[in-house]
Parts: structure tokens; C-alpha cells; sequence
């Protein structure tokens, strides 16, 4: 198992080295895409890189087939930059983060609405009790001792 920091430093690498290798592919299957992260296991022999396409599903499948197609060439040279006794084997899974952010956002804009309804509702509308529902007991004590105080 190797030290989580080298681990860290290796997984940049190889996701520095895979975009720019990217660049590299003759593919006319490739999009329009970025390398946005990679993890590498603790003993270094598997690799995940991440990455986005810019385009439709279609554009997204025939990019897929395309790194798939140039695995062999990426780890190769991967292993010889990274200088290990393995190349790590590379998977590539495709980062769906762009669509993440828009539902994120889609929520956030329903809650900032149902927060606007609340506030249109409550406007102008009186508490059902007491104004602060929550008093302490000091705040009773002090009541009674100064309505005691009256009478006498």
C-alpha cells in the first residue's frame, strides 16, 4: 500500500499526462473533452480518470468508444512517465458533472420559490400565542415577582 500523498501526487499526474495525451488521439470519434480528475488505487496498478464531453448523448457514446479504443496507447504512456514497475490499468468513466449542477440548481430556484410563498402567506399575520413562545423561567420569575410586588 503506497503513502495516500504519493498516491494523491500520481493520481494528478496521470491526469495531467492523460489530457494532455488526449490531445494526441487521431480519433474522429473524439469530442469535445475534458479530463477533470483521476484516482488511482493505494498499491497503483488501477486508474479511474474522469471526464466530461461537450455534446449530446451521441457525442458522449462515440467519445466513450474512442478512449476506450486508445487505452492501450494512454497506459503505455502513462507507465513510462510515471516511472512504476506497473502501468496502471485505466478506466474511463464518463463525469455527469454539468448535469449534476443543473438539478442542484433546479432545486435551489423550487426552494427559493416556496420560500417567497411562505413569506407572501405569513405577511401580515399575527402569532396564534404569545409573541416569543419561548420564555425562560427567569423571565416567569421576574413576571411574578413584579406582579407580587403590585399587590402588595
Amino acid at each position: 500500500m503506497a503513502d495516500p500523498a504519493k498516491t494523491r501526487k500520481h493520481a494528478e499526474r496521470i491526469r495531467e499526462l492523460v489530457a494532455s495525451l488526449v490531445r494526441e488521439i487521431k480519433d474522429p470519434r473524439l469530442g469535445m473533452v475534458t479530463i477533470t480528475d483521476a484516482r488511482i488505487t493505494g498499491d497503483l496498478r488501477e486508474a479511474t480518470v474522469f471526464y466530461t464531453v461537450l455534446g449530446d448523448v451521441a457525442e458522449q457514446a462515440s467519445t466513450a468508444a474512442a478512449l476506450e479504443s486508445a487505452k492501450g496507447m494512454l497506459r503505455t504512456r502513462v507507465g513510462h512517465a510515471l516511472s512504476l514497475r506497473h502501468s496502471p490499468s485505466l478506466a474511463f468513466v464518463l463525469d455527469n458533472v454539468l448535469d449534476t449542477v443543473k438539478e442542484i440548481d433546479d432545486l435551489l430556484e423550487q426552494a427559493r420559490h416556496r420560500d417567497e410563498e411562505v413569506q407572501r402567506l405569513a405577511a401580515g399575520k399575527e402569532y396564534a400565542g404569545e409573541a416569543d413562545p419561548y420564555k425562560s423561567d427567569e423571565d416567569e420569575d421576574a413576571e411574578s415577582v413584579g406582579a407580587a410586588e403590585d399587590k402588595g
